[in-house]
C-alpha cells in the first residue's frame, strides 16, 4: 500500500485525515497500567549489572573512509562484556560521539544524576516571568537527555548500542557531506556492519535526535534489510524548508550557531591517539581540506550583492532540482519498518514531524506520532508527569522491545496519534488531522476588535468579507527578536522569557492584528493553515510573516503557528499542494527556485499565500482567534543579501479590497463567527 499523507475530501468542507485509521485509542495518553509497567521496566534492575565501552572501533566505508563508532555492550559484574548476541540501537551524529560519551559519563553517576533529577522536578517557576525555563530544564526528567546521551539502562536490559561519528565529524575521516547522498550510503553500510558483528543477533534499530533523527528517516527509506524499527526524535523531512529557508529566507537565529558547533567540534582530535602514537594524520589531512563546511555558502547567502554574485554552490542549493536539494528531502513514504515519531509544535523541523507520520505507509500502531508543546532543545518536556505520555527513554524501550525483540508489551496500541492539544492537554486520537474539521475562510478587516491597542493596526477577523477598502500599512521591524517564532528558531532558549513565548503582545507592536469576536463553545483547529494576504510593496520584493494566535480574556495573544513568505518566491507547485474544495489552499508548497521568482511590480496589488504550520488546539470559551501579519521576522527569517537590496527593509502595504479580499483558511471544529 502506498500513501503520501493528507487528501481532500468534499461535502462542502475540507478535512485531511490519514488514509489508514483504526477505532478510538484504548490507551490515554499517559499509557494507562501499561504506561506505568514500561516505566518500571526502565527504572527497575536490569537484566546485566554493568556495561563494556570499545572506544573508536573502526568501520571502513566502501570508498575506504574509515569512521569512528563507540560500542556499549552489556557487561557482568566485573565490566567483561558479556558473549550473549543482542540487538543492535545505532546512532549516527555530527556532533561527536565525544559529547555523548562525557554526557553519559556525568549522567551515569548517582551523585550527579539524581540530586540533578530531584532538583528539576522540585523547580516550580510557574507564575514567574521565567516560567519557560523550567520548561526547558524538562528535557532531564522527561527522558530527553537520556535518549540523546547513552541509555544505561537500554543496554543493561540487553541490547549493544552503537554510536558512530559521521564522516567528517568526531574523529571520523572524511569530509562532511550534511545528509547527503554519501552520507546517507554510509547508513546502510553501518547498519550492515552492525548486524554482522559477533555480538549482534542481526536485527538493528535507530535512535537518535534531530541530525540523528533525520538519518533515520532517510535510512529506513531505503529498506536495508538488517533495520527492524526506528525511533526519530524531532525529524526534519526536508532541511532545506525545515530550516535554511523558511519560506525563502535565512535562519539567522540557527544556522550560524549550529555551523559553528558542528564544523568547530569536528576539528576535536583524538587525544588519546596523540598519546599512544596511533593518531589518524588522514583525519588531519581531511580537515584542512574542508575546515568550514557549508560556512562559506552561508556567507555568500549574507553578504553578496546580487543574484549575478551568487556561487555556484549556493546556486545549487537554491535549485529545486538540483541533486543537493533533492538529497536534503527524505522519503518517508519508503520506510516498511516500524517508526514512532516524535516532534514538538515549536521546534524547528515541526513543518516536516506530522508529515513525515502521514507518509508512512504502515498502520497505525505499527506507525505512531507523538506532538508535544515543546522546543527544539526540550523534546520530551512534561513527559512522565501527571497526564502526560511516559518519559521519552521509556517509550524508546517499550518501542524496542516489542519490534526487536517480540515481547508483547502493548505499545502498539499506544496513540496512534499522541498530541498535546495547545489550550488544552494531552490527548489520544487515531489520526492527524484529528477528525470533524472543517475548513473555513475568515476575513481580515479593518475594522477595529478593540482588544489589540498596542499592534500597529487593530483590525477584525469576521465570517464575513468586509464591505469597504482599505490599505494598512506595516513597517519592518526588530520586535519579533521577543516572540515566539524567535524561541522558535533559538531552539527554545529565548523561550525562557515568558514575556516573548508565551505572549505575543510586544511583538505586536510591528504587527497587523486582525481578532474575532469570542468563542462561545471550545472550538478545535487541527491542521495546517493558510493566510491569503493581498498585498503591495513599492519595491520590488518584500518578506511577509503571519501568525495565527489564541486570544485569552485577560488579553494574553499565545501563537500556536506561524509562516512566512519571501514575495518574489510566492511561486507555487499545485501538484505537491493541498487545497480546499473551494480551491483555496490549505497547505502551499513553495517552488523555492531563484529560476522562478517572480519580483514585484512596485505599486501594483499582487495576492500570495502564507502557509503556516500544521497544528492541534482548542480555543476554549470566550477565547478569540488572531492573525498577526509583519513585514519582517528577525531572527526567524531574512531575506538573501541580493533580496535584501530589493526589498530595501520600506514599509509594506496589506490591501484589504472587497474584491480580493484577504483571509485565513483554518480548519476548525466549530465555525468561527
Amino acid at each position: 500500500m502506498s500513501v503520501r499523507g493528507l487528501i481532500t475530501v468534499a461535502l462542502g468542507t475540507v478535512m485531511a485525515v490519514s488514509l489508514v485509521a483504526p477505532s478510538a485509542s484504548a490507551l490515554p495518553p499517559d499509557g494507562g497500567p501499561l504506561g506505568a509497567e514500561w516505566t518500571a521496566n526502565v527504572d527497575g534492575p536490569q537484566q546485566y549489572p554493568g556495561v563494556n565501552v570499545q572506544w573508536d572501533v573502526p568501520i571502513t566505508m566502501s570508498d575506504g573512509v574509515v569512521l569512528k563508532a563507540n560500542v556499549y555492550r552489556p557487561a557482568d559484574a566485573s565490566g567483561a562484556a558479556v558473549d550473549t548476541q543482542t540487538p543492535t540501537i545505532l546512532n549516527l551524529t555530527p556532533y561527536t560521539k565525544m559529547v555523548s560519551a562525557l554526557a553519559n559519563a556525568a549522567f551515569s553517576l548517582p551523585e550527579l544524576e539524581d540530586p540533578l533529577m530531584k532538583f528539576v522536578a522540585e523547580l516550580n517557576l510557574s507564575g514567574t516571568p521565567v516560567s519557560g525555563l523550567q520548561d526547558l530544564a524538562e528535557v532531564v526528567t522527561g527522558g530527553g537527555l537520556r535518549t540523546f546521551t547513552v541509555d544505561q539502562s537500554l543496554i543493561r536490559s540487553g541490547y549493544t548500542q552503537v554510536v558512530v561519528d559521521v564522516r567528517g565529524t568526531g574523529f571520523s575521516q572524511g569530509k562532511w557531506q550534511v545528509l547527503q547522498q554519501r552520507e546517507q550510503q554510509d547508513t546502510v553500510e553501518v547498519i550492515d556492519w552492525a548486524s554482522g558483528q559477533s555480538w549482534s543477533d542481526g536485527d538493528v534499530g535507530m535512535t537518535g535526535v534531530s541530525y540523528s533523527a533525520i538519518n533515520q528517516v532517510q535510512a529506513a527509506s531505503k529498506q536495508p534489510a538488517a533495520l527492524k524499527a526506528i525511533f526519530p526524535m524531532e525529524p526534519g523531512g526536508d532541511v532545506l524548508r525545515d530550516v535554511v529557508a523558511p519560506g525563502g529566507g535565512i535562519g539567522i537565529g540557527f544556522m550560524p550557531v549550529w555551523l559553528a558547533a558542528v564544523n568547530g567540534t569536528k576539528w576535536l582530535p583524538n587525544v588519546q591517539s596523540m598519546l599512544d602514537g596511533t593518531f589518524d594524520w588522514t583525519w588531519l589531512a581531511d580537515r584542512q581540506a574542508d575546515p568550514m563546511t557549508f560556512v562559506g555558502l552561508l556567507l555568500n547567502a549574507l553578504t553578496v550583492p546580487s543574484i549575478a554574485d551568487i556561487t555556484p554552490d549556493l546556486k545549487d542549493l537554491l535549485e529545486s532540482n538540483s541533486s543537493l536539494r533533492k538529497d536534503l528531502i527524505s522519503h518517508p513514504e519508503n520506510i516498511n519498518v516500524p517508526t514512532m515519531v516524535y516532534g514538538g509544535w515549536h521546534d524547528i523541523f515541526t513543518n516536516s514531524e506530522p508529515k513525515i507520520y502521514n507518509a508512512i505507509p504502515l498502520p497505525p500502531g505499527r506507525k505512531q506520532l507523538i506532538m508535544g508543546d515543546s522546543y527544539h532543545l526540550n523534546f520530551g518536556s512534561g513527559f512522565g508527569g501527571e497526564d502526560a505520555p511516559p518519559r521519552l527513554d521509556v517509550l524508546q524501550r517499550a518501542w524496542f522491545d516489542h519490534w526487536l525483540k517480540g515481547i508483547d508489551n502493548g505499545i502498539n496500541t499506544f496513540g496512534p496519534v499522541t498530541l498535546y492539544q495547545q489550550g488544552g492537554g494531552w490527548t489520544s486520537t487515531d489520526q492527524f488531522p484529528r477528525a470533524g474539521m472543517s475548513y473555513q475562510r475568515v476575513y481580515l478587516g479593518a475594522q477595529s476588535s478593540g482588544t489589540s491597542p498596542g499592534s500597529a493596526h487593530d483590525g477584525s477577523l469576521t465570517a464575513q468579507a468586509p464591505g469597504a477598502f482599505a490599505t494598512l500599512t506595516v513597517a519592518p521591524g526588530l520586535a519579533t527578536v521577543c516572540s515566539r517564532d524567535s524561541a522558535q528558531e533559538t531552539m527554545g532558549i529565548v523561550a525562557i522569557l515568558d514575556m516573548c513565548a508565551k505572549d505575543a503582545r510586544f511583538s505586536e507592536r510591528d504587527a497587523l492584528s486582525f481578532t474575532s469576536v469570542p468563542v462561545d463553545e471550545p472550538t478545535e483547529i487541527s491542521g495546517a493553515v493558510n493566510v491569503h494576504l493581498n498585498t503591495s510593496l513599492d519595491t520590488t520584493d518584500g518578506y511577509w510573516t503571519a501568525t495565527l494566535n489564541d486570544v485569552a480574556p485577560d488579553g494574553t495573544s499565545r501563537v500556536i503557528t506561524s509562516g512566512q513568505l519571501t514575495s518574489s518566491l510566492r511561486a507555487v507547485d499545485d501538484s505537491k499542494s493541498v487545497k480546499s474544495v473551494n480551491g483555496d489552499y490549505t497547505d502551499p508548497y513553495y517552488v523555492l527556485d531563484l529560476d522562478s521568482r517572480q519580483p514585484i511590480v512596485p505599486g501594483r496589488p499582487t495576492t500570495l499565500d502564507v502557509g503556516l504550520a500544521a497544528t492541534d488546539a482548542i480555543l476554549q470559551s470566550g477565547h478569540r482567534v488572531r492573525i498577526d501579519v509583519y513585514a519582517s521576522n528577525f531572527p526567524k527569517g531574512m531575506l538573501l543579501r541580493p533580496l535584501l537590496n530589493e526589498s530595501q527593509l520600506v514599509p509594506q502595504h496589506l490591501v484589504l479590497d472587497p474584491t480580493a479580499p484577504s483571509f485565513v483558511n483554518i480548519p476548525v471544529s466549530r465555525p468561527i463567527r
